[in-house]
Order: structure tokens, then sequence, then C-alpha cells
């Protein structure tokens, strides 16, 4: 009797210490975590987009959204008719037509595109409602013109006479052969952080040069040309979105960001995953640019030449990717 009274007390003591212990472990996870005060605005973007940052840079620093900033900043050079790459102003394909791609994501990983979109100055503006008002992800072709009038877009002719007069030169040989950091200088990605510590993206692009009517590259294919994803960070790209596809590459950055990489090293271990596939070959550029949570920044591409913008409360600079192939 003794014994098993004394087991029974010996019990309900040790079923005493560990309620309490437990009781004191839920009233730690209680406890507020502590609130990360060193978050900084930041806006990093593919090429040496000067006025695409600076306007983001403005958005951010007035309190803005990390989405706002991304879209007011892309915007810039969708309008930019000296910019051949990008909205107005952009290379048609052989047939003549310009036509645009574009994509944004915020961070609740809510995302729209639009895809071979004609005779609208700012697909990214179009995206961000397809991303909001409906509720697909992507629309294609006439039925995102349509959609973009119904929403008070207005239609424009995007062909001017300088992208018209290089395409008719264009058609006396008809050969189709990118050139690696110009007709490849086809798209702005763009990343950003905002006061709170939220992370957007968008891309845009009217795509390669004398491409084929109706080829979409990766720009608007989210985890290809773009992703965010808000606890980890963002990647986006731009070169030949043929085989930024085949590896699901902004996707892959930011997979291995969650694994521990850095930014700059995800950026090298996306290029090189590209590179593993096209060892016979590689006259062709890539580049990747990525964000992480910290607001630590990198980029990576095949061939040198490939630059990005970073501005922060540090600075505004033009950084100089290293590349794989070295100039």
């Amino acid at each position: 009797m003794k014994r098993r009274k004394f087991l029974k007390n010996s019990s309900l003591s040790t079923a005493g210490i560990f309620s309490a212990s437990l009781l004191a472990s839920c009233e730690t996870d209680k406890k507020p975590q502590a609130v990360n005060k060193t978050i900084k605005p930041i806006v990093i973007a593919t090429w040496d987009v000067l006025n695409a940052t600076n306007k983001a840079w403005q958005v951010l620093n007035n309190a803005g959204t990390a989405l706002d900033a991304v879209e007011q900043g892309v915007m810039i050079e969708e309008a930019d008719i000296n910019n051949q790459s990008v909205g107005k102003g952009g290379r048609p394909d052989r047939d003549g037509n310009v036509t645009l791609d574009a994509c944004i994501m915020d961070k609740d990983s809510n995302c729209g595109a639009v895809l071979y979109l004609k005779n609208i100055v700012h697909p990214i503006s179009v995206a961000r409602k397809v991303m909001q008002e409906t509720p697909h992800v992507m629309l294609a072709g006439k039925g995102a013109e349509l959609f973009a009038y119904q929403k008070g877009f207005k239609k424009e002719n995007l062909l001017t006479e300088k992208s018209k007069a290089e395409w008719l030169e264009w058609k006396k040989t008809s050969k189709y052969q990118p050139i690696i950091n110009i007709e490849n200088h086809d798209t702005i990605g763009m990343l950003a952080i905002d006061s709170k510590g939220d992370i957007a993206g968008a891309c845009t692009t009217s795509g390669m040069a004398y491409k084929i009517g109706g080829r979409v590259g990766d720009s608007p294919i989210i985890g290809a040309g773009l992703f965010v994803d808000n606890e980890v960070g963002g990647a986006t790209a731009t070169g030949v979105g043929e085989e930024v596809v085949r590896t699901v590459g902004s996707f892959l950055i930011v997979e291995l960001m969650r694994q521990g990489k850095t930014p700059q090293e995800a950026c090298e271990e996306g290029v090189k995953r590209i590179i593993s596939k096209n060892k016979e070959k590689l006259d062709f550029q890539i580049g990747f640019i990525a964000i992480n949570k910290k607001g630590e920044t990198g980029g990576y591409c095949i061939q040198p030449g490939f630059t990005y913008r970073v501005y922060s409360e540090q600075g505004h600079i033009n950084k100089t990717a290293s590349s794989y192939i070295s100039s």
C-alpha cells in the first residue's frame, strides 16, 4: 500500500511539474516577437534604368508600398520611346507588330500577367488589374487588349518611326540572330522592399526583336521571369527567355535563398543551372538579379556586360554584374 501510494503521489507530482512547464512554455509563446526595426526600403532593377529606379525610390521614400513602387518604376521605361525593348517604341515582331508582355507579384503571392498585348502602353498596369480585379492570373492577346479597354486604357500605336525604319531594314535579310546585350536587353525586371519589409516585383518587355508573331518569353511567366516570396525574397531575369523558362529560373533562385544561399550565390547557381543544359553553345545572354528579406542583393550573368541598378539609403548605384564568361 505504501509503495502504491508513493507511486500515485509521484505521478501526481510529475504531472504537476509537466503542467507547470507546459503552461510556462505557452506563456512564453504568447509573448510578442521582437519587431525588426532595421528595415530599410530598397529597389533593384535589371539594366541601367536610372529614371525607373529613381521613380520607384520616390514612392518608397514617401512610405509607399513595394507594389506601387515597382509598378510606377517600370512604367517609366514602358513610356520611354528611346528604350526599344520595353513598351512604346519597342522593336516589333517580324510582321511589324509591337507586342508586349508583363507580370507583377505582391507580398501575398497574388500575381497577374498579360501576354502578346497590342496597342497598350502600360502592360504592367493591365497585369495589375488582372491580379486585383479578375479571378485569373493571365490574359493573352485580343482578350487582354479588350480587358484593358474595359478598364479605361487607351489604344495607342506602339510602333515608332525609328523602330519601324529598323524593322524595314531588317526585312532585307530577315536574319534572326539576337545580339548579346542589345536585342537581348529586352526586359526591365524590378524588385522592391518597402518600409514595412514587404516585397513586390514587376517585369515588362516588348520581347525579342523580330520574333515570330505570337512568341512569348519568360517575362510574363510567374516563376520564370519573376518570382516573389515575402518570407524569403524575390528574383527576376533578363535575356533569352526560352532558357529561363526551361529552368524556372526566378523560382529556383528564391528557393535557393530559402535554403540559406545569399542572393549573389543564388543568382550564380541559377545561371550555372542554365549553363549545364547548354554546355556546347553559350552564344546568348542570361542575367538574374535577386533580393532577400534582409535587403541584400545579388546579380550574375553568362556574358559580360549586364548591369543592374540599386537604390537605397546608401545611394543610387549602377552595378556591373559578375559573369560566368570573363570579359
